[in-house]
């Protein structure tokens, strides 16, 4: 019987991370960009994985992963588009680097909500989006970060809670010292204050200090409309004595294509 039960167990697990996991591989569209429809019990409906590959890869090659955060829920493009801007600087083939964008049922903070079910988007991203893109392109385990605004928020808060997953986090125009879930739509992911203390970045910044390392794996790199918000956590990086770049630069408007892609990439892969 007990036996039975640990086969059970088994089975049980596997249809599950099949669920989670299961994805539909397409050709590359017009743009060279290849999109994976997704299904996953983390999610209130289907999401994608977009995949914009080098054109040309070496056989047997890893390639690093930059997965570009988004700022909006679903194909939300009101602050434009990072894959157009990646696209439109032909990183991708530029650096060898394999990018990655995911999308989110809800509007993404990359937390966990503590009773729905239907957003989880930290558990998402890491149990659904990493697998599927690490079973079927070629990526090694340098894993980066690249976002603004929430996602800004959400590279800090993912590299901060998982050092050991990510190796460097940008972050651009992002509210990274918000205290209360209490604007920018937060409150319907994070749903009470005591989860959100859980992803409060001050709180991860003085947990995670020593963890970090001497090599800089936060950036900075400028602003938009929550200047505040760097210069504090310039100083309070500073004072915990966490190696990063901070780069104190206004671009306007706030979205995708303020100029500031390229530098923020640019600045990932220095140390590669």
């Amino acid at each position: 019987m007990l036996r039975f039960i640990r086969v059970l167990t088994v089975l049980i697990v596997l249809i599950g991370s099949a669920r989670a996991i299961g994805g539909e591989v397409v050709k590359p569209n017009a743009d060279g960009v290849r999109v994976h429809r997704i299904v996953s019990e983390h999610q209130a409906g289907p999401t994608e994985i977009r995949v914009l590959a080098p054109d040309v890869m070496e056989k047997g090659k890893r390639y690093p992963v930059v997965y570009v955060l988004p700022v909006e829920a679903g194909q939300g493009k009101v602050y434009g588009d990072g894959f157009a801007e990646i696209k439109k600087h032909n990183l991708h083939n530029k650096l060898g680097i394999i990018f990655v964008a995911p999308t989110f049922s809800h509007l993404p903070w990359y937390a966990d909500h503590p009773t729905n079910a239907k957003i989880q988007q930290e558990t998402y991203f890491n149990k659904v989006v990493l697998p599927f893109v690490e079973k079927h392109y070629p990526v090694s385990m340098i894993r980066w970060l690249l976002g603004f605004s929430k996602s800004g928020w959400g590279a800090f808060s993912l590299l901060l809670r998982q050092p050991e997953v990510f190796a460097k986090a940008v972050a651009w125009d992002a509210p990274v010292l918000m205290t209360q879930p209490n604007k920018y739509g937060m409150a319907e992911i994070f749903g009470t204050q005591a989860n959100f203390e859980k992803y409060d970045i001050a709180k991860q910044l003085t947990a995670r200090a020593r963890d970090l390392g001497k090599e800089p794996r936060l950036a900075l790199i400028g602003y938009a409309s929550f200047r505040t918000h760097h210069v504090e956590a310039n100083i309070l990086m500073k004072r915990l004595s966490i190696a990063h770049e901070y780069r104190d630069d206004k671009k306007t408007p706030h979205t995708w294509h303020s100029g500031w892609v390229v530098e923020a990439v640019q600045w990932l892969v220095s140390s590669q």
